[in-house]
């Protein structure tokens, strides 16, 4: 839970520089790496669905 909570603060740049070093010397960036682009796809796609759904107007 803590990787996810720190790739979340990361993506909108309010991470701490010691919880930064903090994520990079307990271990290993491979969790972090993942953990970002499995959100990183996560937040396109909710904005693909956005857009639909705005686009698709009233129903």
């Amino acid at each position: 839970m803590r990787v996810v909570w720190s790739v979340l603060a990361a993506m909108f740049g309010v991470q701490s520089e010691r919880n930064r070093e903090r994520n990079f010397t307990d271990t290993s960036p491979l969790p972090y790496i993942i953990t970002g682009v499995i959100m990183l796809v996560l937040f396109v796609l909710s904005l693909i669905w956005l857009v639909n759904q705005v686009l698709s107007g009233p129903v």
